[in-house]
């Protein structure tokens, strides 16, 4: 059996069980330097990713009793109790745009029955290949919110410390999905082809799915043709903020045979946790 790549240490992730004060009746404007059309993006986005993170678990969990390196398997641990927060905050997060949004419902159920599937039905490295494809999309998002201020500047105080949050974890944890992959499938062609053609699949199926009910959603908030919201939404993702824009190199470092997660070395932003839990138990005080 393979041993997981370690040209840089693991990192340990740990589950901080937070909770965040999200008020509903802002679900549409929460950003109000973004724009609505921004808003609604993050929204949209924000939709699957409970559902998608019980796939990541389930696809990591399976694996777990193969794993012989005990730093590996305690992260492994640690790895699922983040994903569950994760989700769990996800879920008070969505309820009411899902509530208002038929679009998101739609787009939500049939995330939730396709993966539903795939865990049931499809070959384990397969699951486990549309993970840390899944995990590389994560871990690209989290350093564009960690790496430029102006992403949250502007927004609620409170869903923005709910995405730095879930940013930072999965700065954490962006690695382990794929050391059990290196563990499981080793670095042989097959598992370059495998993990390459994972990665293809389900970028394709991601925005297939993604951009739909977003623009769905858009059309239940009247969004549509809100040129300036427009104008913001570019500026945030493409343009000088670049929230998408400034990950397509990172993102096609994904095709080298030798890429590793950590080549990537963002654990500097890693360093504002004790600072974020801090503010976050005096608000919650």
């Amino acid at each position: 059996m393979s041993q997981p790549n370690k040209k840089t240490p693991m990192l340990m992730p740990t589950r901080r069980d937070i909770k965040f004060k999200l008020d509903p009746k802002i679900i549409s404007e929460w950003h109000h330097s973004g724009g609505p059309i921004f808003t609604t993006f993050l929204n949209t986005f924000s939709t699957i990713l409970p559902v998608g993170e019980r796939f990541f678990i389930d696809s990591v969990r399976v694996y777990r009793d193969k794993i012989e390196d005990p730093e590996l398997k305690k992260a492994v641990t640690a790895f699922i109790g983040q994903e569950a927060m994760h989700g769990r905050e996800h879920e008070d997060y969505n309820s009411p745009f899902l509530a208002k949004t038929p679009a998101a419902r739609t787009f939500e159920k049939g995330v939730t029955k396709l993966l539903k599937s795939l865990t049931k039905r499809a070959p384990k490295p397969f699951n486990l290949s549309a993970t840390i494809a899944l995990e590389h999309f994560t871990a690209l998002l989290a350093d564009g919110v960690l790496s430029e201020p102006l992403v949250t500047e502007g927004a609620d105080p409170q869903y923005a410390a709910l995405w730095r949050w879930h940013a930072m974890e999965e700065t954490e944890h962006k690695a382990v999905a794929y050391d059990v992959w290196d563990v499981v499938m080793g670095r042989g062609t097959g598992a370059y082809l495998s993990r390459s053609a994972g990665f293809v699949t389900a970028t394709v199926i991601f925005w297939g799915l993604t951009i739909p009910a977003f623009v769905g959603a858009l059309r239940t908030e009247g969004q549509i043709t809100n040129w300036d919201g427009w104008n913001k939404f570019f500026r945030y993702t493409m343009g000088d903020i670049g929230l998408l824009r400034r990950q397509i190199g990172n993102y096609l470092d994904y095709f080298r045979p030798d890429f590793h997660p950590w080549d990537h070395d963002n654990r500097e932003y890693l360093e504002q946790i004790d600072k974020f839990l801090a503010d976050q138990e005096a608000v919650a005080a």
